[in-house]
């Protein structure tokens, strides 16, 4: 290559001028070879136990989630969004315009078939569907002003559990645990409880592009008994020795490590290794766990056990708080899929409050008695509410242009309604808040700057919140 000779007019550098210009150059390349560094060391570390506990962006509020997922949608009109203009115009046609998209034709305005009181120092609104919930109202942050996307319940259910209702994302079960690790080692770092088949179905708590070690580990299925869903693990042949089985595991894994080697990266592969080691260290863990006998009867009664309206999802909440308690990061538990009265909206509203009320009260007297609650976000609602008019004669239908959801412990204003729709119900029109900040108020209680929690995947930096969110400031204690 040739080099250019200095030409009249070049500027001059005396010696003392290019060391001070250049000595900026010098600390770049220090600090990249640095920072180089430490990646490769963070990726190592990440390769060796990626579930290991990482340190949040600041001091957290909460350290671990609980999602209560009313799958479905419940109506917000007919349990914590009171509308008394439903009952003075029942029947009459709404005065505004409905949305353009509805899965099918509606009627004029129906009123709640359920009575709503205030409970609390709060003063918040309940209805009867709710008697034992309405009892801890004062622990609840109510958000009246919830609005999504999608009116459809596939779409509308990914929205709520990956913050998008068109492509296959990561949940957000599964960000949670890629941020902040897991507190227990011997158990995997989301476990999700009798999910949903339906709607979007595994989806909802994969982990798409993320490594596979941080999708949810689910327990059953929405159509398995809870006390059929169990954690998988790898169970000891009768008359094999545990030292023999660690041998046999000690060989599978070093034939998948030569093959990672000569092969190359292989995230799915490193996930199962991985997935391994924990199934063989749930073999002492999982029982113990598992086993609800160990616990009093009187919580047996607290979470509605002995009753069998209330047994199923009442043994999903005591799950959840057992889970919460060994340090698992995140945990859902579904009542799945009951909550899509287009008709009969009455008898079937009661039926699935019934199931629900009394264990979603246990689990949040059980963690405030045992101080969880302080460091625990409990989060509950479905993928939309439902309309105010009337679908057939006594049913509604699908709305995501406001409803409710509800938060408790971990961080946010007890005994606070945030939020209002308009005077029927349908819409959110003040202090609004969309499921982008919902998911960005969790993580930011979590610890974590919603913005930096990306990951390079096909080209550009990806997040839960997309390139949407805004923390909702106006909840936090």
């Amino acid at each position: 290559m040739m080099m250019r000779c200095c030409q009249q007019g070049d500027p001059v550098f005396s010696r003392r001028d290019w060391l001070r210009q250049s000595a900026a150059g010098f600390g770049y390349l220090a600090l990249a070879d640095l920072l180089q560094t430490e990646s490769a060391r963070a990726e190592e570390s990440d390769a060796a136990n990626p579930l290991a506990v990482k340190p949040p962006h600041f001091p957290p509020r909460a350290r671990r989630v609980i999602f209560l997922f009313m799958h479905g949608g419940p109506s917000q009109v007919d349990t914590f969004d009171y509308k008394p203009l439903l009952a003075r115009d029942n029947g009459k046609p709404l005065p505004f315009a409905k949305p353009r998209v509805f899965s099918a034709a509606t009627g004029n305005l129906l009123q709640s078939p359920f009575k709503f009181q205030q409970y609390g120092q709060s003063g918040a609104w309940v209805s009867e569907l709710f008697p034992n919930v309405a009892r801890c109202v004062d622990q609840l942050c109510i958000i009246n002003g919830m609005h999504g996307s999608n009116s459809r319940h596939g779409g509308a259910l990914l929205e709520l559990h990956t913050g998008s209702d068109t492509f296959v994302r990561p949940s957000m079960g599964s960000w949670i645990t890629y941020g902040l690790g897991t507190e227990n080692q011997d158990l995997p770092g989301f476990i999700t409880v009798c999910p949903t088949l339906t709607h979007g179905g595994v989806n909802a708590y994969s982990s798409a592009f993320l490594p596979a070690v941080y999708a949810g580990t689910a327990l059953g299925n929405a159509g398995v008994s809870s006390d059929q869903a169990k954690i998988p693990f790898i169970v000891n042949s009768e008359g094999t020795p545990r030292d023999m089985q660690r041998l046999e595991l000690d060989l599978v894994r070093q034939l998948n490590r030569d093959h990672l080697t000569a092969a190359g990266p292989d995230s799915t592969l490193e996930s199962r290794i991985n997935s391994f080691e924990l199934a063989y260290r749930l073999q002492t863990t999982a029982p113990e766990l598992q086993d609800l006998s160990s616990e009093s009867e009187a919580t047996h009664k607290l979470y509605g056990l002995d009753n069998p309206a209330t047994a199923n999802f009442g043994r999903q909440c005591l799950m959840a708080r057992r889970f919460a308690e060994r340090g698992v990061r995140f945990v859902q538990v579904t009542h799945s899929y009951k909550w899509d009265q287009h008709e009969n909206l009455k008898a079937d509203h009661a039926r699935n409050a019934l199931e629900v009320d009394q264990p979603i009260a246990a689990l949040l007297t059980d963690l405030q008695s045992r101080g969880l609650l302080e460091d625990t976000l409990v989060l509950w609602g479905g993928e939309f509410g439902r309309t105010p008019v009337a679908q057939g004669t006594n049913g509604r239908d699908h709305n995501p242009q406001g409803y409710t959801m509800w938060l408790a412990g971990g961080g946010v204003k007890p005994g606070l309604v945030y939020g209002k729709t308009d005077e029927y119900g349908y819409y959110a029109v003040e202090d609004k808040v969309h499921l982008h900040d919902l998911h960005a108020t969790m993580l930011h209680l979590l610890g974590i700057e919603h913005t930096r929690l990306t990951y390079r995947y096909a080209g550009r930096d990806f997040r839960l919140t997309d390139i949407h969110g805004e923390v909702v400031h106006d909840i936090l204690a």
